[in-house]
């Protein structure tokens, strides 16, 4: 699929999120009076997506790239952790100097930066030289998302009218989109051209973002000098190198965790107690740990995320390489057998995404997610094609709900001045859960995705799913969301 088709369907895929409003209804610069400026829809969904696409479509690269290089499945869990680990750093930051600096240059920056990773990627001699291609891509792909997040905000603000809930779901069905659909993506492009393909795939998406916003995203003016010296003031870089260790030793140490690296853990103990001093006493800190401990709305959807997106990511790696060494799969029927999840999901997205209420759809993706995870029990190496299409089914349910319902969580629980670095903050404790999900597929698969290992990681992502929902059950504080979206339409 090249990038005018895919942008094609992202157009297609949220059109009927919007209601109709007249296009030439434009002033200044063609820009609509009182509405959202469509116009920012496809720079915006395709740069949010580029990390997304490269998350799953890895998933069924992973056993041929092992293959190819002769690698464990141990060693190959590195393709995800590098991609996770440099976004995980780079989200808040990137958020950052989109809040100080606005998303036009980031965006770009970053898309040119996608590209030259996916051409590193296509040329890769070594296994170790993709996983150096892969962090490059997590770099890259940190600023479409946070962008996005700024730029709805920022419409928010030109027309006044604080009504997002149609751009909001467009942007989190793109993204589902994109995410569900990557592993079938990808199967087909190994079928085609092998797993190089889904490298190459970043190639074409770039050129298109870069095409898009050049041609779409508002300029920012230039600061003048003192200006200028005053956002650069407001970077806090001491603080992002603390935050960057703290992140590094953490997740290399959930990677291959053992008493050889307990070491780390009093690295990260160190880096996070110098990034909390540091940004308690600063003026423009990068994270302002004072007005964040004192959300804790926020900071409990943060930790949902978390624990959300270890099942999420488990099951995308762990239960992907199980249909293909477990099951028996080819890479193509695995990315099909995938297929039923992406239809539910988009589904369940659409019919729930301009409902306000946040409560009531965490409820039921934390249970779809339990069903989901106790289903994956009954699973072995001869089971039939039907159940494999009833768990995609189920799984479907909750990746259509939470990712949704979380986003929007942020947006109306975070500070305004700083929605992209709140917004950066929310993927990141995505990356730590997918971090975690990674070490855990590492951990039960050793050598081989068997179905005893896959039994034991589905007991795994059972606790964390219980955990999830009972965090949800146990926070009233969602439940305002939606009743103060009511008391402003009454």
């Amino acid at each position: 699929m090249t990038a005018a088709p895919m942008t094609s369907v992202f157009a297609h895929v949220t059109g009927s999120l919007f209601r109709h409003r007249p296009e030439s209804d434009t002033t200044g610069k063609g820009r609509p009076p009182d509405g959202f400026d469509r116009r920012l829809l496809a720079p915006m969904m395709l740069g949010s997506v580029l990390n997304p696409v490269n998350s799953s479509i890895i998933s069924v690269a992973l056993v041929p790239i092992g293959a190819a290089f002769g690698a464990p499945p141990s060693r190959t869990a590195w393709l995800i952790s590098a991609l996770y680990l440099a976004t995980a750093i780079g989200q808040p930051v990137v958020g950052r100097l989109i809040d100080l600096f606005g998303p036009r240059r980031l965006f770009l920056a970053g898309t040119a930066m996608t590209g030259l990773a996916g051409v590193v990627g296509m040329l890769a001699p070594n296994l170790w030289v993709l996983i150096g291609a892969r962090v490059l891509l997590g770099f890259g792909t940190c600023a479409g998302y946070p962008a996005a997040m700024s730029l709805i905000r920022s419409e928010a603000r030109r027309t006044g009218h604080d009504s997002p809930a149609g751009v909001l779901t467009a942007l989190a069905v793109t993204t589902q989109t994109i995410a569900v659909v990557g592993p079938s993506l990808g199967g087909l492009l190994i079928g085609l051209g092998g797993w190089r393909t889904t490298l190459a795939l970043n190639i074409p998406l770039a050129l298109a973002g870069i095409a898009l916003g050049l041609l779409r995203l508002p300029r920012t003016p230039p600061p003048d000098r003192a200006d200028g010296e005053r956002r650069l003031a407001g970077l806090d870089l001491p603080g992002m190198g603390f935050f960057a260790v703290m992140l590094v030793s953490l997740l290399v140490f959930l990677m291959e965790p053992g008493i050889g690296h307990l070491h780390l853990l009093a690295v990260v103990a160190v880096a996070a107690g110098a990034f909390t001093v540091r940004e308690l006493r600063v003026d423009a800190p990068f994270i302002d740990l004072r007005v964040l401990g004192g959300n804790r709305p926020l900071l409990l959807t943060f930790g949902r995320a978390l624990l959300a997106y270890v099942v999420t990511y488990a099951f995308l790696y762990g239960y992907t390489q199980w249909l293909e060494e477990g099951r028996g799969l080819s890479a193509s029927q695995t990315g099909l057998a995938q297929l039923p999840l992406f239809g539910t999901a988009i589904i369940v997205s659409t019919l729930t995404g301009r409902r306000p209420e946040i409560r009531g759809k965490l409820l039921a993706g934390a249970a779809g997610q339990v069903a989901a995870c106790a289903l994956l029990l009954v699973l072995h190496s001869a089971s039939p094609i039907w159940l494999i299409v009833a768990v995609a089914l189920v799984v479907g349910v909750p990746q259509g709900l939470n990712s949704l319902a979380l986003q929007n969580a942020v947006y109306h629980q975070a500070d305004p001045a700083r929605l992209a670095s709140s917004a950066g903050l929310l993927r990141t404790f995505g990356y730590l859960g997918a971090i975690v999900a990674s070490a855990a597929n590492g951990a039960f698969f050793g050598q081989r995705a068997g179905t005893g290992g896959m039994h034991h990681l589905a007991l795994f992502m059972l606790a964390v799913s219980t955990v999830f929902l009972l965090v949800t059950v146990a926070d009233r504080t969602l439940g305002n969301i939606g009743s103060k979206r009511k008391a402003e339409r009454r």
